[in-house]
C-alpha cells in the first residue's frame, strides 16, 4: 500500500494541470493516462442523446483566456490556473468597462486568497474566477477580455473496466473525472480507483465480477445508468462511489439511501477498526454520484467512503484544493480501507461449524496441548468465531459481534475450513 501511495500521488501530479469538464479533450486525456495503468474501454455518447430526464450537452473545449488592463498588463490568465475561467464559458473577445467586467467575475469573499471553482453547464454565459483580493485590486479599466473556447455538438466520454470473476454478481466502483485542477475533490478518486483496479486485476481469482467506471459527475452517472441500469439492478450486490480520498485529516462515510446495504455494512465494519473516530453522514448529506446510484427506481446497494468529505473542508471547490492538500499517506490509507472492504466482501459467506458441541481443536493442532492458566487466550478469537458460526451470521456479523477485524477473521476461517471444522453456506447474505 505504501508504494501505491507514492504511485497515486505521482499520478495526481501528472493529471493536475489538465483542464477537465463534463465533456471534452481534458476527459479524454485523463482517461488515456489512466489507461496506461490498467487498460480501459472508452465510450462516446453524442450530444443530444436523451438520458432519462436529461440530455447530453454540447461538448466544451478551451484553449486559453485572459484579462488585460489598459496597459496590456495581464492580470489573469487561464495558463496560470485553469479555475480562472468559468467552466463551459462561451467564447468572448471584447473591450469592457470595469463595471461590465465585474458582472462576469466570481470570487469568494470569505476566502480572499482562493480562486473559486464555478461552472455553468446548462446556461450559456461566460465568466472569470479570481481571488477576492484580485477583484478588489482591479483598476479603472477598460479591460481586454478573451476566452478562447468552443461549444459544439460532440460527445460525452467515459471509461469502463470489467474484471470478470467466478460469479456474475458484481461489485460496482465509480469515480468522477470532470473537475479541473483540484486534488482532493477530483484527482484523488481516479488515482485511487485505477490502482484499486490494478490490485484487483492481479488477484489469482476473483469471486465477484468488478465493474469499474470513470465518468463525469452527475450527467455521466445518469448517462451510464440510462444504458446499464437494468443489468446493474440485476447483478450488483455492493458498490462504492469513490471521491475525496486524498488528505490525511479524517475518514468519512456517506450512507446509501436507507443505510442498510451490504456495502454499508462493509464500510462501517472496516472503518470501525481502521478509523474508529470516523465521521458518519446520512444520505441526506449526499452530494456526489450516490445521488444517482441510490435514486428511487435505481436503488443500487452503494455507499461512499471519503477522507475529508466533499463540502466539509475549507479548501473544497477552490484553488486551495491543490497538491499540498493530499498526501501519499492519505491516498495509501484510503486505498487500504477500500481494499479491506473488497476483500471482506470477497470472503463474506455465512459460516457454520460442522460438528455438534465444541470441536476438539487440540487433535487438529489448533489448541495448546498443555492446559494452564492463560493458555486459552491464544485461541480466544478462534473459539469466539466458532461460537457464532451457526449458519446465520456472515463474516461482517461475526466481526461486529466478537470485535475482531474482518481481515483477521478471513485467516481464521481458512484455518478452520482446512481443519474440517467450518463450512461455507451456499450463499452470502446481501443485506
Amino acid at each position: 500500500m505504501d508504494n501505491h501511495g507514492q504511485d497515486m500521488y505521482r499520478l495526481a501530479k501528472r493529471l493536475f494541470p489538465i483542464c477537465r469538464s463534463i465533456t471534452g479533450d481534458g476527459v479524454r486525456d485523463t482517461l488515456s493516462i489512466l489507461g496506461e495503468i490498467v487498460p480501459l474501454k472508452t465510450y462516446e455518447v453524442p450530444t443530444g442523446t436523451p438520458v432519462f430526464d436529461w440530455t447530453v450537452p454540447q461538448e466544451w473545449n478551451i484553449r486559453g483566456g485572459f484579462i488585460e488592463d489598459e496597459n496590456s498588463k495581464r492580470i489573469l490568465d487561464f495558463a496560470w490556473n485553469n479555475l480562472s475561467i468559468v467552466g463551459y464559458s462561451e467564447p468572448v473577445d471584447q473591450i469592457v468597462s470595469r463595471e461590465e467586467l465585474l458582472e462576469h467575475i466570481y470570487s469568494e469573499p470569505a476566502q480572499p486568497d482562493a480562486i473559486p471553482y464555478v461552472t455553468s453547464y446548462y446556461k450559456r454565459r461566460y465568466g472569470f474566477c479570481m481571488t477576492e483580493n484580485q477583484r478588489n485590486a482591479l483598476g479603472n479599466g477598460p479591460f481586454h477580455i478573451v476566452i478562447d473556447s468552443e461549444l459544439k455538438d460532440g460527445a460525452l466520454t467515459y471509461g469502463e473496466i470489467i474484471l470478470s470473476g467466478e460469479s456474475q454478481q458484481e461489485i460496482f466502483l465509480s469515480t468522477y473525472i470532470c473537475h479541473p485542477s483540484m486534488a482532493n475533490d477530483n484527482l484523488s478518486g481516479p488515482c485511487l480507483l485505477i490502482y484499486l483496479a490494478k490490485m484487483l486485476s492481479e488477484l489469482p481469482r476473483r469471486r465477484y465480477t468488478y465493474r469499474i467506471v470513470f465518468i463525469p459527475e452527475t450527467i455521466g452517472s445518469i448517462t451510464y445508468l440510462s444504458k446499464n441500469y437494468v443489468h446493474l439492478k440485476k447483478h450488483v450486490v455492493a458498490g462504492f462511489n469513490i471521491s475525496c480520498v486524498g488528505d490525511d485529516r479524517t475518514y468519512s462515510y456517506v450512507a446509501s439511501r436507507y443505510g442498510n446495504t451490504l456495502a454499508d455494512k462493509a464500510a462501517k465494519n472496516v472503518l470501525s477498526f481502521h478509523a474508529p473516530g470516523y465521521q458518519a453522514y446520512s444520505f441526506l448529506q449526499r452530494g456526489s454520484d450516490e445521488r444517482q446510484y441510490c435514486a428511487p427506481g435505481i436503488d443500487l446497494p452503494l455507499c461512499a467512503i471519503c477522507r475529508s468529505k466533499y463540502g466539509e473542508y475549507p479548501e473544497y471547490h477552490t484553488s486551495l484544493d491543490d497538491l499540498t492538500l493530499i498526501s501519499e499517506a492519505g491516498l495509501g490509507g484510503a486505498l487500504e480501507v477500500y481494499w479491506k472492504c473488497l476483500m471482506g466482501l470477497e470472503h463474506n459467506y455465512c459460516y457454520r461449524v460442522t460438528c455438534l458441541g465444541e470441536p476438539q481443536l487440540g487433535k487438529r493442532g489448533l489448541y495448546p496441548t498443555l492446559s494452564r492458566k492463560g493458555s486459552a487466550n491464544e485461541i480466544r478469537t478462534m473459539t469466539n468465531f466458532i461460537a457464532y458460526a451457526d449458519g446465520t451470521n456472515d463474516l461482517f456479523d461475526i466481526s461486529n459481534i466478537i470485535h475482531v477485524p474482518v481481515d483477521r477473521l478471513i485467516e481464521i476461517a481458512d484455518i478452520l475450513r482446512a481443519g474440517g471444522i467450518l463450512e461455507r453456506m451456499p450463499e452470502a447474505r446481501t443485506g
